[in-house]
């Protein structure tokens, strides 16, 4: 009776895993969270082709305090300023105040904070809180899952503090290729905002937590300065698989579809990811 019970309850611990695979975006994070007293052990690498190829690792730490709060720790290497090296981290954190559950559909809602640190000197109007920039960054994200389709709709905004070492780039002793230097106003803001979908194309019928789960994503990412208007838009299709409910396969890429904003460095770049996450590891 005991194995019956353990059994059950591990197949619907993993179908609600299974229900939210959708939901986990490649490059925005959703308003749920991952569960609660759980680990998660992230490693993504991200760059571009041209005009010479560069790349950015990032490592982090995830992990789930309670149902609705989580946060992570990440640490920031690259070779964008020539040899690798570490760059910085940041600690990023989500709560989760709205929760409507129906059958096969909720709707969610959080809000979001980041802090970052990074010894870049690069001169760019965009602000990168994940490697180039030290700042801060809040918004809120809302979730809506329907079955099979998830979307998602994040608003935030970000504040460089490193403004005066990115401003007086007459100093730099080199640049990277392919960048052409340009005033850049001030203030070092910026305003977030990006439009997500997720659909789950396989299994198509849930038997247990071993089976694979593949879904298909479709991320609209976009950024606005709002002392010069001087805005980007992006476009980032993506493929992941889940393996036994704990392994997650990301690859993504995403390239500038509009935009007017200079010096932008990280466009048009792939992005490629390996979680793994470890349920009940909190006490």
């Amino acid at each position: 009776m005991l194995k019956r019970i353990l059994f059950i309850a591990l197949i619907n611990f993993s179908a609600i895993q299974f229900t939210l695979a959708q939901e986990l975006y490649v490059f925005t994070e959703p308003a749920s969270n991952m569960p609660a007293k759980s680990i998660g052990i992230r490693l993504t690498n991200e760059g571009m082709f041209e005009p010479s190829f560069t790349n950015r690792t990032l490592a982090e730490v995830m992990v789930g305090l309670n149902k609705n709060f989580m946060f992570h720790l990440q640490g920031f290497m690259s070779d964008m300023d020539g040899k690798y090296r570490v760059e910085g981290g940041s600690i990023y954190a989500k709560y989760r105040f709205l929760s409507i559950d129906e059958a096969q559909s909720h709707l969610r809602a959080a809000a979001y904070a980041r802090v970052s640190t990074s010894n870049r000197n690069f001169p760019s109007e965009d602000i990168n809180l994940e490697g180039d920039n030290s700042g801060l960054q809040g918004g809120v994200v809302v979730t809506q899952l329907i079955h099979k389709l998830a979307l998602s709709a994040t608003l935030g905004y970000s504040n460089a503090l490193n403004t005066s070492k990115v401003l007086r780039y007459s100093s730099l002793t080199s640049v990277p290729q392919g960048i052409t230097l340009n005033p850049i106003t001030e203030p070092r803001e910026m305003l977030n905002y990006s439009l997500s979908s997720g659909y789950l194309l396989l299994p198509f019928v849930y038997k247990d937590y071993n089976q694979p789960n593949f879904n298909l994503y479709v991320e609209l990412l976009g950024k606005t300065n709002p002392a010069n208007g001087n805005s980007y838009f992006d476009i980032a299709p993506a493929v992941q698989l889940i393996l036994n409910s704990r392994t997650r396969i990301d690859l993504g890429y995403r390239f500038q579809a509009a935009g007017n904003m200079p010096n932008r460095y990280l466009k048009n770049m792939y992005l490629a990811r390996v979680e793994f996450n470890f349920f009940n590891a909190l006490k």
